[in-house]
């Protein structure tokens, strides 16, 4: 791939930025698509958020910007819009640059987990599902998992008040859903998530307790957010239990379209 002053700039933002794989799926779809791009890894300090947006409104040759851990819901209240996904938890994974330098956010987390979901053949439709969790991409996955119709959503996170208001926005918007707070067993679930860092980068931790997970049965389909590893300690763990997985790096290249295409740098 030639970068030029012709090319037209995307970035991945996120700390730590070591894990992420999109810069290469992303490129490849570039250069495979004969477009003039590059997405670049930038790892940028908590402090300086406030002032990275404020660049980026300037930075005439950027598109857009991806944003990973744990900067999904900080960097939202930042934006000039949020589309209306986004707006109800106020979370993005990408926001694109105008040229006027309006930035504009949106969420396409969830709907790159339903995606990479279906092609396991998995439909959320009436089964009982957990999500571990309730940052950035646990909402969105959360939502998305109710937008498909599951009877039953568990949501569990160490902050119980974004626990807590993580439910309470659901509850409010699907309310035929039954959405308890906890998970008390995984037995009985047909679809449980990790929606957290936990085992990312050599973290030898599960995301639940093992009273927790001693219920977990084969028919249940386990997926993880994390990119690296691949497969993480907690989908080793399903694995062995004869669980169908979903790893974080398939609900990022089931995405990368759809965010190549907000950002302006691919073709609808």
């Amino acid at each position: 791939m030639l970068v030029t002053g012709t090319t037209a700039v995307v970035a991945i933002i996120g700390n730590p930025i070591v894990q992420v794989k999109s810069p290469g799926a992303m490129n490849r779809y570039f250069a495979d698509h004969g477009l003039d791009a590059t997405l670049m890894p930038m790892e940028i300090a908590p402090d300086a958020i406030p002032g990275f947006v404020a660049m980026v409104r300037r930075w005439t040759n950027c598109k857009g910007i991806i944003v990973t851990v744990p900067y999904k819901q900080v960097v939202a209240p930042l934006l000039d819009a949020l589309t209306p996904r986004a707006a109800r938890f106020s979370t993005v994974n990408v926001f694109r640059r105008d040229p006027d330098g309006t930035l504009t956010g949106e969420m396409f987390d969830g709907v790159g987990f339903i995606a990479a979901a279906a092609h396991h053949g998995v439909d959320p439709a009436g089964k009982r599902a957990a999500v571990v969790g309730a940052g950035g991409v646990a909402c969105a996955i959360a939502n998305s998992l109710c937008e498909t119709g599951v009877s039953h959503l568990a949501i569990q996170d160490l902050d119980t008040a974004k626990q807590d208001a993580l439910i309470a926005k659901l509850r409010d918007a699907f309310p035929a859903i039954e959405i308890v707070a906890g998970v008390a067993t995984t037995a009985g679930l047909d679809i449980l998530v990790n929606g957290t860092p936990v085992g990312m980068n050599g973290d030898p931790r599960l995301p639940l307790a093992d009273a927790e997970l001693s219920g977990l049965g084969a028919h249940c389909f386990v997926a993880d957010v994390v990119t690296a590893p691949t497969i993480t300690p907690f989908l080793a763990f399903a694995q062995a239990r004869g669980c169908t997985i979903q790893t974080g790096l398939e609900m990022t290249e089931t995405q990368l379209v759809s965010l190549a295409v907000f950002m302006g740098v691919a073709a609808p």
